[in-house]
């Protein structure tokens, strides 16, 4: 009997501790993962102007100068989330197609204490004058408008020296197309290649008609005492003037100008520089 007795207390503690194990097992433990917030913007106040203590800017205003002949004007916004909370970027409006700002995906989810930047292009060639352009950006917490100003600068009109100018004369008294060729093709040729209107003037052009000093044999064509039209100015720009200093443009007599950039240089120089005197008596 003892034997039987000592058999089955073993097995009674087996089965206790087998059963306890599995009580444990089918126990639910306080230690299960947990899942980020994800945070969703409120969209109901991204048309309200934004409130203060939301965003600090570096600057809401940047202004700069480009020469005549850039293409591209480029900014560069830099900004601090110094809200409690996070902010979502939703969008951004510029003033017009010309300008564009580069952003990452939206919505874009910038946290509290952290900093983000804007870029902005704005394509300004062929453009005169002073630029204003802005570019609205709209958050969950409303919006902010960033003002642009553009100065375009008047273009460089080549200088020659002393010794340049001498030299070109002698060429030019012996061959007046002699401006298209050679060290000469540099500011005659290079200079107003794929420009029209007012920037070929000041680059083909401007160079002798407008030089501080202007040589004696070469006109002031804002003075001219005869009556000038578009007929005239085609005229005297394709074919030139034989026996002096004025070239033929035209490419067909070996000039550098196609035909719509004659015309574009001719409706320059006819609106611009409007006839000082009336009309001949038909």
């Amino acid at each position: 009997m003892k034997p039987n007795r000592i058999f089955i207390g073993a097995l009674s503690c087996v089965i206790f501790v087998a059963a306890r194990l599995l009580a444990d097992n089918a126990t639910p433990t306080n230690t299960a993962a947990t899942t980020p917030t994800v945070y969703v913007p409120d969209t109901s106040h991204e048309n309200d102007p934004m409130p203060d203590g939301v965003l600090a800017w570096d600057r809401l205003t940047e202004s700069t100068n480009a020469a005549a002949d850039q293409e591209q004007a480029h900014f560069t916004f830099s900004f601090t989330n110094v809200s409690s909370g996070n902010i979502a970027i939703l969008n951004v409006h510029p003033s017009c197609g010309c300008t564009t700002a580069e952003l990452p995906l939206l919505p874009w989810i910038v946290a509290s204490g952290t900093n983000g930047q804007i870029p902005i292009t704005v394509n300004i060639a062929g453009r005169p004058g002073t630029i204003f352009k802005y570019v609205d950006v709209f958050t969950d917490k409303g919006t902010k408008r960033l003002n642009l100003s553009i100065t375009i600068l008047p273009p460089v009109i080549p200088t020659l020296s002393g010794k340049d100018r001498a030299a070109g004369i002698a060429a030019a008294k012996i061959d007046r197309q002699a401006v298209f060729k050679n060290d000469c093709a540099a500011c005659h040729v290079k200079n107003g290649e794929g420009k029209y209107g007012q920037e070929l003037y000041d680059a083909d052009c401007a160079i002798c008609h407008e030089a501080n000093p202007r040589a004696t044999m070469v006109p002031d064509l804002h003075t001219l005492k005869v009556y000038t039209n578009d007929d005239f100015w085609r005229t005297w720009i394709a074919h030139g003037k034989p026996g002096s200093f004025m070239p033929a443009f035209s490419t067909p007599e070996g000039g550098p100008l196609s035909d719509m950039q004659i015309a574009s240089l001719a409706a320059y120089l006819d609106q611009e520089m409007p006839p000082l005197v009336p009309a001949p008596a038909q």
